[in-house]
């Protein structure tokens, strides 16, 4: 599918606040809503647009880690962590990357003796090396046109 500049003005549209109207957006790029809603059902039956998603604050439901975790898999152990990886409540992302290690993960943690925990989760599968986020500097940015 050619994502043309008026489907990228609908996109980010959708990507700042995806529970906006059609009319609303329509009016934003200047079409109309049944304009828009044929566009985005094109771009969703194309696999542009993926899923709409609810963001939730993880300090606000009682989450006061957030992590990444680096793993680098033990021989033969990389297949088993990644059946095991999606079972892990904590984990709400997960790569799997090039370089030295295989999988960056991100989670959120109540505490620390529950970061430590976890962790002793992951050492079986390989050597794990963990930072702290402290902050958000870029959060959910948009996939915009390059």
């Amino acid at each position: 599918m050619t994502i043309d500049n008026l489907n990228w003005k609908i996109l980010n549209c959708l990507q700042k606040q995806a529970r906006q109207s059609n009319a609303e957006i329509g009016r934003q790029v200047g079409i109309s809503s049944p304009a828009v809603s044929e566009r985005i059902k094109k771009m969703e039956d194309a696999g542009v647009i993926e899923s709409y998603n609810t963001m939730v604050s993880s300090i606000a439901v009682g989450y006061q880690f957030k992590a990444i975790i680096n793993l680098r898999a033990f021989m033969g152990m990389l297949k088993p962590f990644l059946e095991k990886v999606k079972t892990y409540d904590e984990v709400t992302n997960c790569y799997r990357i090039t370089g030295n290690e295989n999988i960056v993960m991100e989670v959120v943690l109540r505490h620390q003796k529950h970061l430590e925990s976890f962790i002793d989760q992951l050492i079986v599968y390989g050597e794990v090396k963990t930072q702290i986020v402290l902050s958000h500097v870029v959060k959910n940015n948009p996939v915009k046109r390059i």
